[in-house]
C-alpha cells in the first residue's frame, strides 16, 4: 500500500496535517516508507482491537507502578504515565545525523565545564559573557579549581529534540542536571513488545535494553583512580520526589543500592553508606538530588535530603559524582544561546543539530521587540523545566503575557524567548481514531570513559491534548516508543 484507499480514510478524518512536518505521511494519505508496514497493521485491526491493546498497555503500566507525580493538584498527584500504542519511528540515517550532533555538542559543554570552573579561557576570550555565567543560579563557586574524575562534568545527559518543517532536527534544551524521563523509555519497549510482538519482531528496531549496563558502565568508568570494584548507589531525595519511581527502577536495572542521604554518612573525608554488616565504604553517587540539597554544610542548610560533608568528600577525591556540581550553568537556557559559538570555540567545528532562534532579555533591543510581541513568542524561565514558567504566547490571555511582562522587565536575566514552533506531528490512537498530535524527542547521552555513548531512541514525548504544544506529563502529554531502525 502507498496511498490509502477510500474504504480506510474514514479512519482518519480527525488526522489534520496542517503546515508541520507529520512523522507518519509525506502528504496527504500517502504515507512514509518507514510507517507503511505500520499503518497497513493499524488499518488491520479493528478500532476495538486497538483499544483493548490500549487497555493491556494501561494495566501493564498500573501493575509495575509505572507513575509521575503532579504536585499542587486537587485530584491526587500520583498518576498512571499516559501512554499512546503508535511507535514513532526514526530512520538509520536520521539517527546517524542525530547521534554525531549530540556527541558534538556534550563534548562541547563538558569542555565549557572545566574552563569556566578552571582557566577560563571562553571568558577571557569573551565569547560567553562573564556576567551571563556568573549571575546564573547553577553556577557554583564552591567548584572553581576542583579536580572531577578524568575532567567528565556531565556524564548523564538528556537532550530534547524537536523537528522543523523541512524536516531536520534541532535541538530544543539541554537537560545536563538531573535528566530524568529514561525509566519511562524502557517501559515504553517492554510494553510495546507485549502488545504488538509480531509488528515489532519485523521491523527491524534497535535495542534499548542495555541501557542500564551502559549507564553502570558509565558510572564504573566515575570511579577515583585507585579503586577497581567500586561501589555505587543511586541517591534519591525519597518516595515523596516526582521521579521516584525512576530512581527505583534504574537502581534495580544496575543491581546498586538506592539510597537516601540518611543512608550515608562522611568519616574523614570518605563516604560511607549504612547497611546491616556495619559501614560500608562508597566511590561513586549517580545522585538524583539538586546541587542546593547535596550537603547542607556546604549549601542550603535546611537540607534534609543530603549528607553532611559530602563536598569536602567530593572536593578531596575520595568519591564521584555524577552529575558533577554545579553543572546547571550549562542547561541554563540563557548559556543555550551560545552553544554555537561554544562548540566552533573548543572543537572548531560547525554545529551538526541547529539550535532554535533565541532572544536574551537582559540585551534592552532583544527584549524590547519581545515585549512587542509577547502574543507571538515563547517565554520561558532560564532555570525552570517540566514546562513550569512558561508562556505560549499565541495560546495566552492578555492577563498572562501582562503578569510576564512584568516579570521580564522586574528580572529580564531569568527569561529568554524563542518563536512559537509547532513541533512535528506523529500518529496517536485517540478516542477511537488515529489523528496527529505534536511530539519532541529527548535522547540520553552517557559520557564517563573515552567516549560518548548514545541508546539508540530516547523518550519520545506528546501533548496528547488536541493543538496543545506541551509535550510534558505534568501539563496533560504522555509518551510512546521510539523506533529506531536499523536500515
Amino acid at each position: 500500500m502507498t496511498v490509502l484507499d477510500s474504504t480506510t480514510r474514514a479512519r482518519f478524518d480527525r488526522y489534520e496535517l496542517g503546515n508541520v512536518y507529520d512523522e507518519m505521511f509525506a502528504r496527504e494519505h500517502d504515507p512514509r516508507p518507514p510507517y507503511r508496514a505500520l499503518l497497513e497493521r493499524m488499518i488491520a485491526l479493528a478500532p476495538e482491537e486497538l483499544q483493548q491493546r490500549q487497555r493491556a498497555a494501561d494495566l501493564s503500566f498500573l501493575n509495575q507502578g509505572i507513575t509521575f507525580t503532579v504536585y499542587g493538584d486537587q485530584q491526587g498527584t500520583e498518576r498512571i504515565f499516559p501512554y499512546d500504542l503508535l511507535p514513532r519511528i526514526i530512520t538509520g540515517q536520521e539517527w546517524a545525523t542525530i547521534e554525531r550532533g549530540l556527541s558534538q555538542r556534550i563534548t562541547a559543554l563538558n569542555l565549557f565545564l572545566k574552563d569556566i570552573y578552571h582557566d577560563g579561557n571562553i571568558l577571557n576570550d569573551k565569547v560567553v559573557p562573564r556576567a551571563l555565567v556568573y549571575s546564573c543560579k547553577h553556577y557554583r563557586r564552591e567548584m572553581r579549581k576542583v579536580r572531577v574524575p578524568r575532567d567528565i562534568y556531565v556524564s548523564v545527559v538528556g537532550t530534547d529534540l524537536i523537528r522543523t518543517p523541512d524536516g531536520r532536527f534541532v535541538v530544543l534544551e539541554d537537560n545536563l542536571r538531573v535528566p530524568s524521563g529514561v525509566s519511562y523509555m524502557l517501559a515504553n519497549r517492554q510494553v510495546m513488545k507485549q502488545i504488538f510482538p509480531r509488528l515489532f519482531a519485523g521491523y527491524g528496531v534497535r535495542p534499548v535494553e542495555n541501557y542500564g549496563q551502559a549507564l553502570l558502565s558509565t558510572l564504573q568508568a566515575m570511579a577515583p583512580a585507585h579503586v577497581t570494584n567500586p561501589t555505587i548507589v543511586l541517591l534519591t531525595p525519597g518516595v515523596y520526589n516526582s521521579a521516584y519511581f525512576e530512581h527505583a527502577f534504574l537502581a534495580r536495572h544496575m543491581g546498586i543500592k538506592l539510597v537516601e542521604g540518611r543512608d550515608l554518612l562522611v568519616h574523614d573525608n570518605v563516604v560511607y553508606m549504612r547497611t546491616t554488616a556495619g559501614l560500608q565504604r562508597v566511590d561513586v553517587i549517580y545522585r538524583r538530588v539538586d546541587d542546593d540539597f547535596l550537603d547542607p554544610m556546604a549549601f542550603r542548610t535546611d537540607s534534609v535530603l543530603g549528607v553532611n560533608g559530602l563536598f569536602n568528600a567530593y572536593r578531596s577525591g575520595s568519591v564521584a559524582l555524577a552529575n558533577a556540581i554545579g553543572t546547571g550553568v550549562a542547561d541554563d537556557k540563557a548559556i543555550y544561546a551560545y552553544v554555537p559559538k561554544i562548540i566552533r570555540y573548543y572543537l572548531n567545528e560547525e554545529p551538526i543539530l541547529d539550535n532554535v532562534e533565541t532572544y536574551l532579555l537582559d540585551d534592552e533591543k532583544q527584549r524590547g521587540f519581545v515585549l512587542a510581541n509577547l502574543q507571538k513568542l515563547v517565554i520561558k524561565a532560564v532555570g525552570e523545566s517540566g514546562g513550569y514558567s512558561m508562556l505560549i504566547g499565541p495560546h495566552s490571555t492578555p492577563e498572562e503575557r501582562q503578569l510576564f511582562r512584568d516579570r521580564i522587565q522586574a528580572y529580564p536575566r531569568n527569561f529568554i524567548a524563542q518563536p512559537t514552533i509547532s513541533l512535528s506531528r506523529a500518529p496517536c490512537f485517540i478516542e477511537n481514531q488515529l489523528e496527529a498530535r505534536h511530539v519532541d524527542l529527548r535522547p540520553y547521552i552517557l559520557y564517563g570513559g573515552d567516549r560518548v555513548r548514545i541508546v539508540p531512541g530516547g523518550l519520545t514525548r506528546v501533548a496528547l491534548k488536541r493543538g496543545s504544544l506541551v509535550v510534558n506529563s505534568s501539563q496533560g502529554g504522555g509518551s510512546k516508543d521510539t523506533w529506531v531502525l536499523y536500515d
